[in-house]
């Protein structure tokens, strides 16, 4: 069981508010660390006590979740505002360079924040500010659509994005909240791995009570660009996109039986991001920040210092 973190309130020149975990030496290296669907930044209570000693760890409760600031239209939770977001918490924390770790949604997020920020980077005012990427469980954007339209095993298992973004499930999330949707899209699907402890269901339970919360939730995935397709679409390779290099850094762990996002996610990876490590987790589901935490923290621990920047 982990205690409570201490938060704090910071407002973004992107206009919203988050709350904050800042932990750690002020002017210690910084790893901002950004949580997924359906959590907060709890996701990482079993790497925040354990970085913290050696680097100043960030961890919000991202736009939509919790606290933070809840605009109730999709498209206020398009890609471009949710790595903005990340910037300007930097900005306000008065970080410089830092190093991204995400998973799952704040994973997607971590991607995009990496390619505008690494040097040489999509984003010029943001460029050579992240240094290092860490992704856990996250697809790379341009092999997860590619699998989303060429495979039945991926877009099988991301139906449930259709299901969350359906008009339909409105009234079922104002009825019976994010758990009530959760029930409906993964019905017969119990997630393999490992199962919360009481006292972090609880708390799960207590934030989703929050029906603007819920809704936020789902505008991430309204309000992203991906294409799902029924499964009676088509299936075909999409024609060859020029995508840009990962060129800093990157730790990929990947847990091995995520039963939303298969390991086929994994081909054709180091294409994209040749300064690649990737770490596999055997017996873990999706949530490995908090199911397999040994594993990603002695991940994280030999990354970090291989490539640690010169003293």
């Amino acid at each position: 069981m982990t205690g409570d973190f201490e938060q704090r309130r910071v407002a973004l020149s992107t206009g919203v508010e988050l709350d904050v975990v800042d932990m750690g030496p002020k002017d210690a290296p910084a790893l901002i660390f950004l949580h997924g669907f359906p959590e907060s930044h709890r996701t990482w209570r079993h790497q925040l006590p354990h970085f913290s000693d050696r680097f100043r760890c960030i961890a919000p409760d991202q736009r939509g979740y919790r606290g933070s600031s809840k605009p109730q239209d999709a498209e206020s939770y398009t890609p471009d505002k949710l790595i903005a977001d990340i910037f300007a918490l930097a900005d306000a924390l008065d970080i410089g360079d830092f190093t991204i770790v995400g998973h799952d949604w704040g994973g997607a997020i971590a991607w995009g924040v990496a390619l505008g920020g690494q040097p040489g980077g999509l984003h010029p005012a943001w460029a050579g500010r992240v240094t290092r990427a860490v992704i856990a469980n996250a697809p790379h954007p341009a092999i997860f659509q590619r699998l989303l339209a060429s495979t039945p095993q991926q877009r099988e298992a991301s139906q449930y994005i259709r299901v969350f973004r359906d008009p339909a499930s409105d009234a079922l999330i104002e009825e019976q909240g994010i758990a009530g949707l959760l029930a409906h899209a993964f019905a017969g699907r119990v997630p393999s791995g490992g199962v919360q402890p009481p006292d972090e269901i609880a708390r799960l339970l207590k934030d989703w009570e929050d029906r603007d919360a819920c809704r936020a939730m789902v505008n991430w995935y309204r309000g992203s660009p991906m294409e799902v397709p029924p499964m009676d679409a088509p299936y075909a390779e999409p024609p060859a996109v020029p995508f840009p290099q990962l060129t800093i850094p990157t730790l990929v762990v990947w847990a091995l039986d995520d039963v939303a996002l298969p390991p086929s996610n994994l081909d054709g990876l180091s294409e994209l991001v040749p300064n690649a490590t990737i770490v596999e987790v055997p017996g873990c589901g999706h949530f490995v920040p908090w199911e397999a935490p040994d594993k990603v923290n002695a991940a994280m621990d030999a990354f970090l210092e291989r490539t640690a920047a010169p003293a």
